[in-house]
């Protein structure tokens, strides 16, 4: 009888991973990789940008060749970047066929490299355009005495950002990736956006405004990131710093989603 049963038990085993495999398939979580970055082209489009070396020279190409190498241990299944997608179509596509012009921006440095070397299924953009209403908040400190504020807020952020321009000048991009993606320091890098509620009163509330802005825009990139994405992906979504610590938020409490950490790889 114990004979018996073993046989009946090996053929259980092997029937059912074809039997249930779809149902484990759909059940298996998406887990996502979230990578906040410097803007590695000095586009100068953000209030205060990291200065970013010349990422062409070869120290910094074996570097990131070595970073894309670690990310790759993760087995992404997609990848997902700060461009609009009909662009990294495109430019994803020239890569691919050595077409493409030396470029010194991140989602070719490190989302285009990344997906060469895992094999991706695809490289999606998932950016969104958004305002950031920043004049009307300024105009209402300047009439209503709240400068203060305002300069506190961008005096902060601006130190940090300097102190990021020499780590990695003096570090390197490892070093940099991994101080953006500290867990730890996520909620002191954002106290730009709480100090802006402080400018308002009653029913005008140009910092509130300005947040719901932001905050709408980061929702919308997380809406094309969870819609694209299906039951046991893994995904590596690259954007600028800045949308990180909303991005993580998204993924953390979205059903089937599981954040993965980047320092773990980086």
């Amino acid at each position: 009888m114990r004979y018996g049963m073993m046989i009946a038990a090996m053929a259980v085993c092997l029937v059912l991973p074809a039997q249930a495999k779809d149902k484990i398939a759909a059940n298996a979580p998406v887990q996502v990789m979230i990578i906040g970055t410097f803007h590695m082209a000095n586009p100068g489009r953000d209030m205060h940008d990291a200065k970013a070396p010349d990422v062409l020279l070869p120290k910094y190409q074996a570097e990131l060749q070595a970073i894309a190498e670690r990310l790759a241990r993760f087995h992404p299944t997609l990848v997902d970047v700060e461009w609009p997608d009909e662009l990294v179509q495109k430019r994803y596509a020239d890569y691919l066929n050595g077409t493409l012009k030396p470029s010194h921006n991140e989602v070719v440095q490190i989302g285009f490299r990344l997906a060469k070397i895992a094999g991706v299924r695809a490289v999606q953009g998932i950016d969104s355009d958004g305002d950031f209403p920043y004049e009307p908040v300024e105009a209402y400190a300047k009439a209503h005495g709240q400068d203060a504020i305002l300069k506190y807020a961008n005096d902060q952020t601006e130190a940090m950002v300097q102190a990021q321009s020499r780590l990695v000048r003096e570090k390197g991009i490892t070093a940099m990736l991994r101080r953006l993606n500290d867990p730890a320091k996520l909620v002191g890098d954002n106290i730009f956006y709480p100090l802006i509620l402080r400018v308002g009163s009653g029913n005008d509330q140009p910092g509130a405004a300005l947040l719901t802005a932001w905050n709408g825009r980061n929702f919308r990139i997380c809406a094309h990131l969870v819609q694209r994405s299906k039951p046991g992906d893994h995904i590596v979504v690259l954007f600028g710093a800045g949308h990180e610590l909303l991005l993580r938020q998204c993924i953390q409490q979205s059903p089937g989603f599981k954040l993965v950490e980047p320092n773990d790889y980086l």
